[in-house]
């Protein structure tokens, strides 16, 4: 190991939201049972904000024992790299507030810092199997980050494959599930599936994923909270409820006019690409939490704590 490379601390965490701070409940406390340290970058304003939610969060952080820095992630490629190279694994929970072409950057960054492992903002859909041209601008930079990490072979790499987060199915301006209005949405078809999982459950097992033994390297690991079809969804939605909601087919010729008129909303968008069913789901009986016996939570039981809170 050179001088460089011995000087390196242990993990940095881009993003405090809401996955980042998921990520950092699970790990930190694991990391420090290693000794480990744990770093977060959050936007320079967020370590001085008077906001509440950030003087939380950065309470929370501080009591995890996780030293905060404050660096702009769409700022100066150079400095970016300069901070990685201080790092020997670096977890990418930035999303695509900062965006397009930012995935792309960080990980250029990472490579040329020459981290040693490198998790991508890919907690999403299967980007292998949906390819380009999706109608999604953020899912074709995902296949082409893919791409690049495949390219090389200095940096190891580990993407996690979650689906969409399973709030997003009630989310009112996405229009799947709206609880208010009592309707259910299918995308393409009722038979259409798509796999979710929580934030939470995703905190947890990007944790026993980095920290596995032996350790995964250069690889996709797909984990799922639930893989439902829309129809299932449906039936989920008022058995949990107990009560009667509108059903309405959104099929995928409706849904690619929708786009036409509209080709930059993004919900349109997410509603076309969700609507295609490849690459949106897998079975959850082959992902890494079912190998591992670990418990997740699927969409009954993420529903009744909505309904609870």
């Amino acid at each position: 190991m050179s001088a460089k490379e011995s000087n390196r601390r242990d993990l940095l965490v881009l993003g405090a939201g809401q996955l980042g701070m998921a990520v950092l409940r699970a790990l930190a406390p694991r990391a420090a049972e290693r000794r480990q340290s744990v770093t977060v970058v959050v936007s320079p304003q967020t370590v001085s904000s008077s906001r509440p939610g950030d003087i939380e969060s950065l309470g929370i952080l501080q009591a995890l024992g996780v030293e905060v820095i404050g660096f702009d992630l769409a700022g100066d490629a150079a400095a970016l790299q300069a901070l990685f190279e201080r790092y020997r694994t670096v977890v990418n929970c930035t999303g695509f507030v900062a965006g397009p072409g930012t995935q792309l950057k960080i990980t250029r960054a990472a490579l040329d810092a020459e981290v040693e492992r490198y998790f991508p903002w890919q907690f999403g859909v299967d980007y292998d199997v949906v390819g380009q041209g999706s109608g999604q601008p953020v899912f074709d930079e995902q296949y082409d980050v893919r791409q690049l990490l495949r390219a090389q072979q200095q940096t190891e790499w580990v993407i996690i494959s979650t689906g969409m987060f399973t709030s997003f199915l009630f989310e009112p301006a996405f229009d799947v599930v709206n609880l208010a209005a009592r309707t259910v949405h299918g995308l393409g078809t009722w038979d259409t599936r798509v796999t979710v999982t929580t934030p939470e459950d995703i905190g947890r097992l990007t944790t026993e994923i980095l920290l596995a033994e032996p350790r995964i390297a250069n690889e996709v690991v797909y984990v799922a909270g639930d893989t439902i079809s829309y129809g299932e969804l449906a039936e989920v939605v008022e058995r949990v409820t107990g009560y009667a909601f509108e059903k309405t087919l959104w099929s995928l010729d409706k849904l690619r006019a929708d786009l036409a008129l509209a080709p930059d909303d993004v919900m349109t968008r997410y509603r076309a690409a969700f609507a295609l069913g490849d690459g949106m789901w897998w079975d959850k009986a082959n992902t890494f939490n079912a190998k591992h016996g670990i418990e997740t939570v699927d969409v009954a039981h993420y529903l009744q704590h909505l309904l609870e809170a």
